[in-house]
């Protein structure tokens, strides 16, 4: 890591001296508030992306969010939370880069408000409620320098009511397989064939790999969430999707899966338009998107034909009550 800025008030934190000692940057600035390092404007998200520098800060507050509305799992209440903001990954697909001025991470290191949060809402609940992690990152894409699962694991053991997702396109499961897996944790892998996963998720570690490393998370007893979201259209969208699900089932058994979300690429128009001046040329984004109403997506008929043949070959595996389809 070059450039490390460190918010002066959390400059002597200890989970920022163990982040400074461990990456040893060329570069320490200090700011007053991460935002104006990361919020300015007239930054420009694809060149910051090749090279992007660490930001150390304190969330003030929001500490977690209601989730969006089709965003869930089965859960009645839905919740989700994020430690970081921006993603190690480079997905063309991803919402961040048409939200976030900045491609530089965030990182919030006061994991106890959070906590604190966590522990007030499931304390309250008379159903389970569900906390999202991977919303505005990777789960566990950075745990070498965060420390998130080796913190937030032991915290959500004994919460009976909180179920946590970890959502992840990583193979970084030494955490997960260094402690004894506990039932309301999901770790959900995000997939798409391998094709189309070579073509536009760019940094991502090749889809063998991570298959196998849910393999392993699974046989050591972690529920697997299969997430299909977004599915991305292709010529041979039905055979490579069909191989995808076929390997899945040859490496893990249907009871190991806690749940499975299905959903197709969309925008808001005006962050759509955001990634496509950032990349103009890009394959993903020459395949034409529709306008319906303040969205960008496939037409119609072609999003409910691409889920219908995914929902088909699930549904020769699994029961039909934890296919869940992603709406937001």
């Amino acid at each position: 890591m070059q450039t490390i800025y460190i918010e002066k008030a959390i400059a002597s934190h200890p989970r920022t001296l163990r982040i400074i000692q461990q990456l040893q940057p060329e570069n320490i600035i200090e700011c007053d508030f991460y935002k104006e390092v990361f919020n300015p404007k007239a930054q420009n998200f694809r060149i910051q992306k090749q090279n992007p520098a660490l930001i150390l800060a304190e969330k003030k507050n929001n500490f977690i969010s209601k989730s969006p509305p089709g965003f869930g799992i089965g859960g009645d209440v839905n919740y989700y939370f994020s430690h970081m903001l921006n993603c190690l990954f480079d997905c063309r697909y991803c919402f961040l880069q048409g939200m976030y001025s900045s491609a530089n991470y965030v990182v919030f290191v006061n994991y106890e408000d959070f906590m604190q949060e966590i522990v007030l809402l499931s304390q309250t609940a008379v159903n389970p409620i569900y906390f999202f992690s991977g919303y505005d990152c990777d789960s566990l894409a950075y745990e070498p320098v965060t420390y998130f699962l080796k913190e937030f694991l032991p915290f959500f053991q004994p919460l009976k009511n909180a179920i946590l997702e970890l959502r992840t396109k990583s193979t970084n499961i030494k955490e997960l397989l260094h402690v004894s897996a506990f039932k309301h944790c999901v770790v959900a892998f995000s997939l798409n064939p391998d094709e189309i996963s070579q073509a536009i998720e760019k940094k991502v570690p090749p889809l063998a790999k991570r298959l196998q490393a849910m393999q392993e998370v699974a046989n050591h007893g972690w529920p697997i969430g299969l997430r299909f979201d977004p599915l991305i259209y292709h010529p041979n969208f039905k055979l490579l999707y069909q191989d995808l699900i076929e390997t899945i089932f040859k490496l893990i058994s249907p009871q190991q899966i806690h749940s499975i979300s299905v959903g197709t690429m969309r925008f808001p128009e005006k962050m759509y338009q955001t990634i496509v001046n950032l990349y103009p040329n890009d394959a993903l984004l020459a395949h034409p998107l529709y306008k319906q109403g303040k969205t960008m997506a496939y037409r119609d008929e072609l999003e409910q034909s691409m889920k219908a043949w995914v929902y088909e070959l699930l549904s020769n595996h699994v029961n039909q009550a934890i296919l869940f389809e992603c709406k937001s």
